[in-house]
């Protein structure tokens, strides 16, 4: 049975790490499909926007590796709720003509309840890691 947990918490970081390597990749690689998310008051979308990438791959390489597992989880959480009020201003921007990916008010809305379970899963991630380390 404990085997059987360790492989499905192994699995879950691992996956875990993909999807933050395939979002951190986008956020590097295709900036201005995400600048739109970004409120003005904070300056430059470039910037935050890359910088997100960036979190989201060291993130992705801290999940990915067991010694910094338990770290890399409860700092994923983190970002996710970090990166919530963009999400939040881009359903109150979402129109036809949105300069963001989501121009459908009812995708846009609608994907703000998925956070809950992104969080959830980097925090499980993290006590999973914290459990297998004996709580070190």
């Amino acid at each position: 049975m404990r085997r059987r947990s360790h492989r499905t918490a192994t699995a879950s970081a691992a996956a875990l790490a993909a999807a933050l390597t395939v979002t951190g990749t986008l956020h590097l690689v295709r900036p201005r499909v995400f600048e739109g998310l970004i409120p003005r008051a904070l300056g430059s979308p470039r910037a935050w926007v890359v910088g997100s990438g960036v979190a989201e791959l060291a993130c992705a390489a801290a999940v990915a590796v067991p010694a910094t597992r338990r770290a890399g989880g409860y700092a994923t959480a983190g970002l996710f709720v970090g990166v919530f009020p963009g999400n939040v201003k881009m359903a109150l921007d979402s129109h036809a003509g949105a300069r963001h990916w989501s121009r459908d008010p009812r995708v846009a809305w609608g994907r703000l309840p998925l956070q809950v379970p992104l969080v959830a899963w980097a925090w499980q991630v993290a006590r999973s890691a914290e459990a297998g380390s004996g709580g070190r």
